[in-house]
């Protein structure tokens, strides 16, 4: 397990503001090296280099950090998925199997940090509630593509709802069990979801 930095900071002046980007990939790095209890102002402030008096300017709490993280994860998340699903000539079929690697892939990225956001106690009260707002788009954009393969044939005719549920059920849960050291990679459970669905190959 890689060791959160305790490296000493650099000298010179240091910025007055911090690159949002910069805070999120901190952030990552504390997560994946101690999960929930590495993240703090302190730990974040020494991993960029900085002074907590110079990030408390720009992330003035824990659960401000946390918000950050979260919202930059879900907007790379959700261009992801607009682009799997809106590719020029893509047929029904060729969006959704983009769609479930897009999400697969995510929940793999996401095992470090999964519960953390589980149930939303520990961000923001503002960005839980913009998170719901984007849940529900996300949601639609599912439904939308599934429907589409439902009705081309290449899903099993049901519900359009209940069908999206539970495909995003699947994929999303990755989050919780997936380990390398287990020898399955991420490629493997991609595939292995698709072939559940009758989507590989073809």
């Amino acid at each position: 397990m890689p060791q959160v930095s305790d490296a000493p900071r650099k000298r010179g002046r240091p910025p007055r503001t911090i690159e949002p980007d910069a805070v999120v990939d901190a952030v990552e790095r504390l997560f994946a090296a101690g999960g929930i209890d590495a993240v703090t102002i302190e730990r974040t402030a020494a991993e960029l280099g900085v002074s907590r008096a110079t990030l408390y300017r720009s992330v003035p709490s824990k659960a401000d950090l946390l918000g950050l993280h979260f919202v930059r994860r879900n907007e790379e998340l959700y261009r992801a998925a607009r682009q799997a699903t809106s590719a020029r000539g893509a047929t029904p079929r060729e969006r959704l199997v983009d769609l479930i690697r897009v999400q697969i892939k995510a929940a793999v990225k996401m095992q470090d940090y999964f519960f953390v956001y589980f149930d939303g106690s520990q961000l923001p009260e503002a960005v839980y509630k913009d998170w719901r707002r984007w849940a529900d788009e996300y949601e639609k954009l599912w439904i939308k593509t599934v429907g589409n393969a439902i009705r081309a044939g290449d899903l099993s005719p049901g519900d359009t709802l209940l069908t999206t549920r539970l495909i995003l059920g699947m994929t999303i849960w990755v989050a919780n069990w997936f380990r390398a050291r287990e020898g399955f990679t991420e490629i493997d459970v991609e595939d292995r979801a698709l072939e559940l669905l009758r989507l590989a190959g073809g």
